[in-house]
């Protein structure tokens, strides 16, 4: 039986499988926030999946090995752009990306517990609000900014500064009855696609031009990530999820 796994389609993630369609590995495109949903309805067996929906999946799914997606200090690709000040945005409405999923709840947490402000409300991105919340590579294209808004916020250094601490963002989970030799090709494969996948970036010569960036500049991004949880990474997870707790549930 093949072996099918989500596959989140933003340069952060790329180095997970840089391996996988050689060992016949199926991939799924799926953002964030859908990944959830696909495993449940046994659409996937593995993924990268947010850190707010790992607890619902713990009956079916098992932890691999520590692998995450985690920032050191800057997300880059997680950005709030706004028309005002962040501490200004009490009563303001905020454009949040449907695609995201940790990220929404991180931005809460900082208005509300940070700088104890509490946003009139959290809506789509069509509706002109006063700042938005972008993820993923469009997060990347905005990375230095929004024409119309001033302000320009990366939620990575928001938590860094805050808490000291990473800040992950999901962790890899596998469905605990996949026959344990094609988890074991699973865990393979992301070793081997996270050893090789910069190595392979330097052989790259065209520039990603919806994201703005040349190769050196995905190197330097990726570079900011970390893909395997420590001590530090634990932490930082286990005071965020401590944190969550306190939320009003807005989103």
């Amino acid at each position: 039986m093949a072996i099918n796994i989500g596959r989140v389609p933003y340069l952060s993630c790329e180095p997970f499988y840089f391996d996988m369609e050689r060992r016949g590995i199926e991939l799924t495109s799926l953002v964030p926030s859908a990944l959830a949903a696909a495993a449940q309805e046994g659409q996937i067996d593995a993924a990268p999946f947010p850190v707010v929906d790992c607890a619902g999946l713990e009956a079916e799914f098992s932890y691999m090995t520590g692998f995450c997606l985690a920032t050191i200090n800057s997300a880059a690709s997680v950005v709030l752009n706004s028309t005002q000040p962040i501490q200004e945005l009490a009563g303001a409405s905020i454009g949040v990306s449907e695609e995201a999923a940790t990220a929404p709840k991180l931005l809460q947490v900082l208005l509300t517990q940070k700088y104890n402000i509490e946003p009139a409300a959290y809506v789509s991105p069509q509706e002109s609000p006063e700042a938005l919340l972008h993820v993923g590579n469009l997060g990347l294209r905005n990375r230095g900014g929004m024409r119309g808004f001033a302000h320009h916020y990366d939620l990575g250094i928001e938590w860094h500064d805050w808490t000291g601490m990473p800040f992950v963002f999901s962790r890899w989970m596998v469905r605990k009855d996949l026959e344990r030799p094609q988890a074991a090709i699973i865990e393979d494969a992301l070793y081997v696609g996270l050893q090789d996948w910069a190595d392979g970036l330097f052989h790259l010569s065209e520039s990603k031009d919806n994201l703005r960036m040349h190769p050196q500049d995905m190197l330097a991004f990726t570079q900011g990530i970390r893909y395997f949880m420590g001590v530090p990474e634990q932490k930082g997870l286990e005071l965020f999820l401590k944190r969550l707790e306190d939320l009003p549930s807005i989103l």
